[in-house]
């Protein structure tokens, strides 16, 4: 994270957001990414002086160019950075530029990152509770560092619809059949697991485990261009350690594209894509 926040310091323009932007785009293009649903951190560029509607700006015109290009729809995820002084977070919560997005649709839901410990979810309840009044989608990252108490907090507490990460699903049975009875997608992120050493290798990663518990759950890419693994690497590694059957790839893209945030028009059609191969 120390790096990631030097790299950052680069980008000024709205320009600059738009070419970072449509870096990604390459790249999940050339993964063949069909909708890619996107996390920022407007608080790290707010610190240094960069407008919220700048970010903005930047990030639209690149989603604009992603689906007129190469097709891939998107949405963007306004993340709150938990390591930061809580009434800052909810100070930008509540900023009139932050709340008009909120509004038009440019951000589709919210989300909670960082370091996880020792900031537990319910630091946040007032920002989440004013999101599920505004009908934001909310997501948050919960037991991946941080204990699976994270995960039942981010549930109970902050009512989010999905989990980022959630590996420390296992320590607890019980909250397990109940992610897997409720339907509740994980988004998880297995290279970036091993890079920030949550687990050792990616066979311990539980997907395994989650395939058998009947747990919905996506491969996700995490900050790819400092980890150095892109969506499709993320799979090769994921196929690589457990040598899942078509049938399990399958169940797994399916889960991906019913627990995400687009239309469900567009989830039909990725759905009769799927259905195809």
């Amino acid at each position: 994270l120390h790096y990631y926040y030097i790299g950052m310091s680069v980008l000024i323009s709205d320009s600059d957001f738009e070419d970072l932007a449509m870096d990604y785009f390459r790249h999940a293009a050339a993964d063949g990414v069909a909708h890619a649903e996107v996390f920022f951190d407007p608080q790290a560029h707010l610190e240094r002086g960069v407008s919220y509607n700048t970010v903005l700006k930047g990030f639209s015109a690149a989603r604009a160019r992603a689906q007129k290009e190469f097709g891939i729809t998107s949405e963007l995820i306004c993340c709150f950075l938990r390591h930061l002084p809580v009434p800052n977070c909810v100070s930008m919560f509540k900023d009139a530029d932050v709340q008009a997005s909120f509004k038009d649709g440019s951000i589709t839901g919210i989300g909670l990152d960082s370091s996880e410990k020792p900031f537990p979810p319910a630091l946040f309840e007032e920002i989440y509770a004013g999101a599920k009044e505004l009908g934001l989608r909310r997501t948050a990252h919960a037991g991946e560092e941080g204990p699976s108490t994270f995960i039942s907090d981010a549930l109970d507490i902050l009512k989010v619809e999905r989990i980022d990460h959630g590996i420390r699903l296992i320590e607890d049975e019980a909250l397990l059949q109940r992610i897997a009875k409720d339907g509740t997608m994980l988004s998880v992120c297995p290279l970036s697991n091993v890079l920030l050493r949550c687990v050792k290798e990616v066979k311990e990663v539980p997907i395994r485990k989650f395939l058998d518990a009947g747990v919905k759950f996506s491969i996700n890419s995490d900050d790819p261009a400092y980890f150095g693994g892109y969506i499709l690497d993320n799979y090769c590694a994921v196929h690589e350690a457990f040598n899942l059957s078509v049938a399990e790839w399958t169940s797994i893209c399916r889960a991906g594209i019913e627990g995400s945030w687009c239309s469900q028009a567009r989830k039909d059609e990725m759905l009769a894509r799927l259905d195809e191969v």
